[in-house]
């Protein structure tokens, strides 16, 4: 939903993490209030304590679900899970109602949530589930650096036979259509990493490289000529090589995070792709360990809510 001034959905979180903090000091940015108007979705008595006055351009939709006048600031919390859902319900309901251009989710508890919900695994699969998407990914997007993972939350061990021409063919489908839709890049260029040490060696370090990532590289050169790879991923990543790319494609979780992270990971922004509505979050969790303590830095969530204004107009 593109307006020449956006509306952004902001989801508070878990009450109990840094949600409402980073939240609250990222909408202390006066120049946000200057590109969209923007509609923070939590309980109101939790996000007063770290700002006392709503800062222009932006209402309040409190849920008031928060029981306690005191949510158990940096503990995993049932009825804080709960809450941080149904806050997340209500924004899909009003992006489906196409009342928002965007959200943007504060960092949930996955446990707090599971508390409730054994089944739940995290804000993007529910998102997905919500809109009935089977095809999504997380696009992590630094500045111009733009990393996507082809597999995400499953064991080590269970990677490689993870890893197949369907998923590699999925997953290069879905990053260059974002990368045309949302980044205006007509003709992007995409970099493959392999799975394996040296990208296999030629098949002397494993075989995926040349049984299955190599083989649709080739099949889809014809309509994505600038795709390349598959790359070892030790050197793909320094700056010089990834700076050729519009964005890189890893195998698995940690092969693309810990390099994009140690890049500058308090700028790092998840963008979940394939979905039809425009989502972005923090990369980073609920930091209990911080929470209440005034010591949260909001630059990720100032990220993630810049992000969603440039892509939602």
């Amino acid at each position: 939903m593109a307006r020449s001034r956006p509306t952004i959905g902001i989801t508070m979180g878990d009450p109990a993490g840094i949600g409402p903090e980073i939240t609250a000091k990222a909408l202390a940015q006066t120049s946000f209030h200057k590109l969209a108007d923007f509609l923070i979705i939590g309980d109101y008595r939790i996000f007063r304590r770290y700002q006392k006055k709503l800062p222009p351009n932006t209402n309040f939709l409190d849920m008031k679900n928060i029981l306690s006048s005191h949510a158990p600031i940096g503990k995993i919390d049932r009825a804080c899970g709960k809450a941080a859902i149904e806050y997340l319900d209500v924004a899909i309901g009003l992006l489906k109602a196409r009342k928002l251009s965007a959200i943007v989710t504060a960092p949930l508890c996955k446990e707090a949530v599971q508390l409730g919900d054994p089944s739940f695994k995290g804000h993007t699969e529910y998102l997905a589930q919500a809109f009935k998407v089977k095809d999504f990914d997380m696009m992590f997007v630094l500045d111009d650096l733009k990393v996507v993972i082809a597999t995400r939350h499953i064991p080590l061990k269970d990677v490689a036979s993870a890893i197949s021409r369907k998923l590699i063919r999925k997953t290069i489908t879905l990053t260059a259509r974002s990368l045309q839709n949302y980044f205006r890049i007509a003709h992007p260029k995409i970099a493959i990493c392999g799975l394996n040490p040296h990208a296999g060696e030629g098949g002397h370090i494993g075989k995926e490289e040349v049984s299955v990532i190599s083989p649709v590289i080739r099949e889809m050169k014809t309509r994505l000529p600038r795709i390349q790879g598959p790359f070892a991923a030790d050197t793909l990543f320094y700056k010089d090589n990834a700076d050729r790319y519009d964005a890189i494609i890893a195998m698995y979780h940690d092969q693309g995070l810990t390099p994009i992270k140690t890049s500058n990971f308090y700028k790092l922004v998840n963008f979940t792709i394939g979905l039809p509505i425009i989502r972005t979050s923090p990369a980073h969790g609920t930091a209990f360990d911080i929470a209440g303590k005034n010591a949260a830095d909001p630059s990720s969530m100032c990220a993630s809510i810049d992000l969603a204004i440039r892509l939602s107009r």
